[in-house]
């Protein structure tokens, strides 16, 4: 069994999307094990299962059919056991609609997938080295939006 890993879950339809995310996290320097699913409903039904190990972060697509990622995102945080669970939304959306929604609803961070390969590597890892629980007590608007 790996030690001292960082378990990752993608939730996101696009089966392109699900491929370069696991491939960036092969060549990144990074202890992680990376599970993906393709719709809300697959990732809720892991996370709600007692046998399930939980991941120390989720990147929430936002638009999948079944269940969306808002909706996933509501149903996470009314949760108490899935309280230590970082929510990065990863989404090809930069409406600000969307930014302040997932804001309100208690996500981490907001990230608007990158279009080059290079780039998703540095936010994937930027997002994974964060100490979550020490940089969401000073989390405001200003730092949600990941921009590089």
């Amino acid at each position: 069994m790996l030690k001292d890993f960082t378990l990752i879950t993608l939730a996101d339809d696009d089966e392109d999307d699900r491929l370069l995310f696991t491939d960036a996290f092969d060549e990144l320097k990074i202890n992680t094990v990376v599970n993906t699913f393709n719709n809300g409903q697959l990732l809720m039904d892991h996370l709600n299962n007692p046998e399930s190990v939980l991941p120390h972060i989720i990147f929430l697509d936002l638009n999948m059919p079944i269940k969306n990622g808002m909706e996933c995102l509501a149903e996470i945080k009314q949760n108490d056991r899935f309280k230590d669970i970082a929510i990065a939304i990863y989404s090809t959306s930069s409406s600000e609609e969307d930014v302040e929604n997932t804001f309100v609803l208690g996500a981490n961070v907001y990230i608007k997938k990158p279009s080059d390969f290079n780039t998703l590597k540095e936010v994937l890892n930027d997002v994974v080295t964060v100490n979550w629980q020490y940089y969401t007590s000073g989390l405001n608007k200003d730092n949600f939006l990941l921009r590089l």
